[in-house]
């Protein structure tokens, strides 16, 4: 019974000194937007292999900076980083067939060509999303299903590139 009062002790200790101390831990938003600043503009270059979809992109994207980076969009003229983003890539991959060998699960992947500008830096991204989607066997993809999946995986392509942007932050403030 006395080292279990010990031990409870011990603890009740570390975790009142690491609650008043803090941990130490810094979430990725705060290096992305230390990187980003407090301004952000965008523009999705219209693209020739699929113009259809630059305005899903163009949503999913002014989504992910707003969330992600916790920050505000505005225009170009007064934004501290310019986004210009292009998709680069769209490909619909089967990953699952039925017993029949009918496709019944597609992968959408995504490839966005992302330049980041600020303070007169220029610096290129390359950031990739997937997203799975079923569908009934013998079917074609409908454009709805198409939207969603070109949606999703433009969301996730953001999330590559805003881990490689809050891994920029990291290393700079380590450096400092």
């Amino acid at each position: 019974m006395k080292h279990v009062r010990s031990f409870i002790a011990v603890l009740v200790i570390i975790l009142h000194v690491g609650v008043l101390s803090g941990c130490g831990y810094l979430p990725s938003s705060k290096f992305a937007r230390e990187v980003v600043g407090d301004k952000v503009s965008t523009q999705v270059v219209i693209s020739e292999i699929d113009p259809q979809n630059t305005v899903l992109i163009k949503d999913a994207v002014d989504s992910a900076v707003i969330k992600s980076f916790n920050t505000s969009l505005t225009d170009r003229d007064h934004s501290t980083t310019h986004l210009i983003i292009s998709l680069a890539k769209v490909a619909y991959s089967p990953i699952q067939y039925d017993s029949n060998g009918y496709v019944i699960g597609y992968r959408t992947t995504i490839i966005l060509k992302i330049e980041m500008k600020n303070s007169g830096i220029s610096k290129k991204y390359s950031a990739k999303g997937t997203y799975d989607f079923a569908i009934e066997a013998n079917a074609i993809i409908s454009d709805q299903i198409r939207f969603e999946a070109i949606k999703y995986s433009a969301t996730k392509a953001i999330s590559a590139f805003i881990a490689q942007v809050s891994a920029q932050g990291a290393r700079s403030k380590k450096a400092e």
